[in-house]
């Protein structure tokens, strides 16, 4: 707890700054292993890193408090780009 009687682990920017420092490794290790199966790895890495952009929209940007219409077409443009990226580099 600290002085003002809140304990910092539970605020919701801190355990999103921890999910995204743990995304941010699960990235690194996964583009570390491009050699032995490129694909899954690109595969990997750009679904992390689709899931860190959303995670910062929607508790940094404040996405979370806007219209629900302007949520899922945030939702829906980050899943379709993420998919077309998918479908390039597997190609």
């Amino acid at each position: 707890m600290n002085q003002h009687g809140t304990d910092l682990a539970a605020r919701p920017m801190t355990v999103t700054w921890l999910v995204l420092l743990v995304a941010t490794a699960v990235g690194w290790w996964l583009g570390a292993g491009t050699a032995s199966g490129a694909s899954l790895a690109i595969a990997g890495v750009l679904v992390v890193a689709f899931a860190k952009v959303w995670l910062v929209a929607f508790q940094f940007m404040e996405l979370r408090t806007a219209p629900r219409w302007l949520r899922h077409v945030f939702e829906v443009w980050i899943v379709g780009v993420c998919v077309v990226l998918l479908i390039i580099c597997e190609f």
